[in-house]
């Protein structure tokens, strides 16, 4: 776990980081209603997932790492909203942070990175899915000028209990 003197740093994801970011993510399928993937990633099924994030345009892998142990400590992604051409300026946002690090500010950073990153690409608006309750994650989000617009009342249902997702919005520069 990182200390209060910890340094940290962010960088786009690589390949190398593959198996650190799914075992990351999968901690998140195990353990909790985040996300609604019930079945564990091999890294090599969760490939084209980092693949779909290169170091620039509108679709971005931000890293967060630990110096200089290189330890992962979260990541935060710019994806694409729907697959239909006229989303194309829309991207959907998320940011996870390793098990045991909440409350040092790895989301704040990643997310003050990916805003920054996504400032020069055409992208007008940024979406983000909070499975509910997530006091945290909404506050986050709110922390970076999201406002709720709406929520899917139990869309999701994950050990047995039936999910709402809130969606929020943030409007970017886009060109």
């Amino acid at each position: 776990m990182p200390g209060q003197g910890t340094e940290m740093q962010v960088r786009p994801g690589k390949e190398a980081d593959l198996q650190d970011l799914t075992d990351l993510y999968n901690h998140y399928v195990r353990e909790t209603a985040i996300t609604f993937d019930t079945n564990v990633f091999t890294p090599e099924e969760r490939r084209p997932w980092l693949l779909s994030h290169p170091e620039d345009g509108p679709h971005r892998l931000l890293v967060a790492q630990e110096v200089p142990s290189a330890r992962i400590l979260g990541y935060a992604t710019s994806s694409a909203f729907r697959p239909k051409a006229a989303y194309a300026t829309s991207v959907e946002v998320t940011v996870y942070c390793a098990p045991g690090t909440a409350g040092r500010g790895i989301g704040t950073m990643l997310y003050k990175a990916l805003f920054e990153a996504l400032a020069d690409e055409d992208v007008h608006r940024a979406y983000a899915g909070i499975t509910m309750p997530n006091e945290a994650s909404a506050a986050l989000h709110a922390r970076f000028g999201f406002t709720p617009v709406g929520t899917y009342r139990e869309v999701g249902r994950k050990f047995g209990v039936y999910h709402d997702v809130a969606w929020y919005e943030k409007e970017l520069g886009g060109r």
